[in-house]
């Protein structure tokens, strides 16, 4: 396979996600163009974990066999996004003094600065994890807080806040092995969160802060965004899954009944709607509210101006947006995007992750010339290649 092309492989609890693009053709921001993709049923995941690398493999084949189809062409490598309740996120503030009799801050000054956050993290939050992404978010000089990077500036006193992304190691291993059964070499991995930001947010909207929320089948995962750069993530273990087995519950219909009920598919009086209403806003108020807790955690609840954009299978439900901003009290939108693939568009934000993998892949092989988060890209390549060759053969 070409260097000019690159492919994304987003795996789902609900659905396996394969985009193909190509690096030839590009749009005004310098995005790849989409030329393929392919979609297949998950099987062997639970809450976005594997549980059967063999199910998990054959569903990546089968979405690869139809994207290679479609592109006409053999895919060989993929940029692999990882989800579910596995990842996690902690912010750790830390500090060091400077080395230099002159006081002026060197690289080999934030190099220690940065050991000395990773070590600070609780063992509590670091047992049986690995650290996939460090961000930094905020230095102070003095108390004072630096704009930027402090290197080359003078202070006696550096103190750092950054950010850690983290993932449960055996559930990074498990889904390397899974698309290794494939056929398919992974080139490295990301958290499916950021990824999808780079193609469902706009540089104003991360800028002036906002939060990301991918409702899922079978878990809900946050990414918070302020300064252009992610500050927060989180994974619920509750999805739109849970949704259509209320719905079976109360209705007292088969499953597969409730779910083409709640996507709409069904219609007319032979239930009744306003119960239907009642039980899709009981599960949604609980989604809502894991959310609300988590931002009042982080102290940023009702203080994001951008609002919540909300993607995924379950944003598809009548009047979510509605509840998300009165539950929320922030402003409320359904997440889309403009994929350039020439002759049509992916409107559908589902696809956001695959094709965020995709502008990560470009990005590593041609270095900052895309117009999208350039410097967050930069700091998470460094960090995910390093931690990746650990579970590589």
């Amino acid at each position: 396979m070409s260097r000019n092309i690159i492919t994304g492989i987003d795996v789902g609890t609900y659905h396996v996600k394969v985009v193909v693009a190509s690096m030839r053709e590009r749009s005004e921001h310098g995005l790849p163009r989409v030329i393929a993709a392919g979609m297949a049923e998950s099987r062997g995941l639970r809450h976005g974990y594997v549980t059967n690398i063999r199910d998990v493999a054959d569903s990546i084949r089968q979405a690869v066999s139809i994207a290679e189809e479609k592109a006409g062409m053999k895919i060989k490598k993929a940029f692999v996004g990882i989800s579910g309740i596995g990842l996690s996120a902690t912010t750790v503030n830390s500090f060091v003094m400077t080395s230099r009799a002159d006081a002026e801050i060197t690289a080999l000054d934030l190099k220690k600065l940065e050991e000395q956050c990773e070590a600070d993290i609780p063992h509590s939050l670091s047992a049986n994890r690995r650290v996939i992404y460090e961000i930094p978010l905020q230095y102070k000089i003095d108390g004072m807080p630096s704009l930027g990077s402090p290197e080359g500036m003078k202070g006696n006193k550096i103190e750092q806040k950054m950010l850690f992304i983290t993932c449960l190691e055996h559930h990074v291993a498990d889904l390397i092995a899974a698309v290794n059964e494939a056929g398919i070499e992974v080139e490295d991995v990301m958290a499916a969160p950021i990824a999808a930001g780079f193609v469902t947010l706009s540089k104003s909207q991360k800028v002036a802060g906002c939060v990301l929320a991918n409702i899922g089948a079978e878990t809900v995962s946050i990414a918070v965004f302020e300064n252009g750069i992610p500050s927060s993530l989180e994974v619920f273990p509750i999805g739109s899954t849970d949704i259509t087995n209320d719905i079976a519950l109360g209705l007292k219909v088969p499953l597969e009944e409730a779910e083409q009920i709640k996507i709409g598919a069904i219609t007319g009086s032979s239930y009744p709607r306003k119960k239907l209403e009642e039980i899709v806003s009981a599960r949604l108020s609980d989604i809502f509210e894991l959310i609300e807790a988590h931002l009042k955690k982080i102290g940023r609840n009702g203080l994001l101006p951008a609002g919540i954009v909300i993607t995924g299978g379950g944003a598809g439900l009548n009047s979510i947006e509605d509840m998300a901003k009165a539950s929320l009290k922030l402003p409320s939108r359904i997440g889309s995007l403009a994929i350039p693939n020439g002759s049509s568009t992916f409107k559908d934000s589902t696809w956001a992750v695959g094709y965020g993998l995709c502008i990560w892949g470009a990005h590593a092989e041609e270095g900052p010339e895309i117009d999208t988060s350039s410097q967050v890209l930069r700091q998470l390549t460094k960090k995910a290649g390093r931690w990746f060759k650990q579970f590589l053969p």
